[in-house]
């Protein structure tokens, strides 16, 4: 095992908890998508860690003992993860939740999920991959009440992006619960599955009265979700936009499942800054926006960082907003800590006044290292427009 001696200044990260490596931490390193030994400056073990490049760095610390990594490591994982899910797995309201959340549940690099009686296993590097069959045995082992299991590869270098893991195989498309409603849910087709599972508390809202007798546009609304939310809530009606064709068909999956009829739900497949210009011609205004972007995207038009670009969804969606209206403003960017998000979020109100009424983070079932912010990714801010 090579052992990488760190610089002062990185022992001093490490120490803080941070657990998350960067090519900037081990710029001599040999090894590749394999376990270390990260010592001081005179030899003394400070972590046992793997490397293995990824999107999010270059790999993650494991112990700050020497350990090997066998069934029984995962499976004491495992264990310490069900037991902390408890109120998830014993609610008949809701059965899809996250099951494993990388270093919040102790070891990055790979996430499951479960949706109804089936895992998703998520590899994000090669070494977690090349581990993987002691991985899913350490799991089957925990979670035996789970009759079967899918694996999504989010690393580079994955000849395909999904594929069915073990036991017996989902329905091309099914029902999940979440807050007693249902979404129509598919495990095997690409890295989506119909639904971000960490936006279950938002949602939550809706339902529980925040979209109540009001009209709702919802930004970026892939399977509209959100908007299935507003309408089980009580909400007069609902605009979704997407600019993906698909869009359509997943999110009327998810309408029928629930009985609702279309009528008062409009689904557009469009930019969102043309539907911004489309809905001022025609006059269109509501009383509540959601706006959830990816943090980066790319059309024929133009690119969308939200790091850069999140001000100017945040002013135009107020020409579209009705007198003491809700913007819900949210990012999933791990880049971008909560003062800079509402430092965009300012840029975009100007001088307008507005009330924050709440701040969500990542739920419950998303455990987050309490010593590292960019682990808890999540910010969505509910806010009334004065």
């Amino acid at each position: 095992m090579e052992k990488l001696r760190l610089s002062a200044q990185v022992e001093k990260k490490l120490n803080k908890g941070i657990v998350l490596l960067e090519k900037d931490d081990l710029s001599t390193a040999k090894t590749k998508d394999n376990l270390v030994q990260l010592v001081s400056k005179s030899g003394q073990l400070i972590a046992t860690a793997y490397l293995s490049e990824q999107n999010k760095g270059l790999g993650w610390v494991i112990s700050k003992d020497e350990v090997e990594l066998t069934q029984a490591f995962f499976e004491n994982l495992f264990i310490k993860a069900k037991k902390s899910r408890l109120s998830y797995i014993n609610d008949s309201n809701t059965t899809a939740y996250r099951l494993f959340n990388q270093e919040g549940d102790g070891f990055g690099g790979f996430t499951v999920d479960r949706y109804d009686d089936f895992a998703v296993f998520s590899w994000y590097n090669a070494f977690v991959y090349r581990i993987k069959d002691m991985v899913v045995e350490a799991f089957k082992t925990v979670f035996p009440e789970l009759v079967g299991a899918y694996e999504k590869y989010r690393f580079k270098g994955a000849e395909i992006q999904s594929a069915h893991l073990y036991g017996e195989e989902a329905p091309e498309a099914f029902d999940i619960l979440e807050n007693n409603i249902k979404y129509q849910i598919f495990l095997n087709d690409g890295l989506m599955t119909g639904i971000f599972l960490d936006q279950h508390d938002v949602r939550g809202r809706l339902i529980d009265g925040l979209a109540a007798g009001k009209s709702v546009l919802n930004l970026f609304s892939y399977t509209a979700a959100f908007s299935i939310a507003a309408a089980m809530g009580g909400a007069t009606q609902t605009t979704s936009v997407d600019l993906a064709k698909r869009s359509v068909e997943l999110s009327e999956a998810h309408f029928k499942a629930n009985g609702l009829n279309m009528t008062n739900h409009k689904l557009m497949v469009m930019d969102v800054f043309d539907y911004y210009r489309y809905a001022k011609r025609h006059g269109l205004t509501y009383d509540v926006i959601v706006i959830d972007p990816p943090s980066f995207a790319r059309n024929k038009k133009q690119t969308f960082s939200v790091s850069k670009d999140y001000h100017r969804l945040v002013n135009q969606a107020l020409d579209l907003l009705n007198p003491n209206g809700l913007l819900i403003l949210s990012t999933n960017a791990s880049n971008l800590s909560v003062e800079q998000f509402q430092k965009q979020i300012n840029k975009g109100f100007g001088e307008q006044a507005y009330q924050v009424l709440s701040l969500d983070r990542l739920p419950g079932d998303f455990k987050i290292n309490k010593n590292d912010e960019r682990s808890n990714y999540l910010k969505v801010f509910t806010i009334k427009v004065e």
